[in-house]
């Protein structure tokens, strides 16, 4: 059974009044990263397959095509660790 840790290479959280949280998928996994990702979350924009705007269950995110996301408005890093969960297992 995969766990997030098996995609999630590494987590970094940004400083400021907005906290984000930005996600970097391992590079041998991140295309089923991606995958696993669009087909849970909502699509509210995406530019030419590079960029896309989703939401899943409230929670506002930026996913690229290079294997980052970008995570809006979560209180804490186990709020991020059970989207992940919830969205890649």
């Amino acid at each position: 059974m995969s766990t997030v840790e098996d995609y999630v290479a590494r987590i970094e959280e940004t400083c400021g009044e907005e906290k984000q949280f930005v996600v970097i998928f391992k590079y041998d996994l991140r295309n089923q990263a991606i995958a696993k990702i669009l087909k849970k979350a909502k699509v509210e924009k995406s530019f030419s397959r590079i960029t896309f705007d989703l939401t899943f269950e409230n929670v506002s995110f930026r996913l690229y095509g290079t294997g980052k996301a970008i995570f809006r408005n979560l209180k804490n890093k186990e709020e991020l660790e059970k989207v992940l969960a919830d969205l890649l297992l």
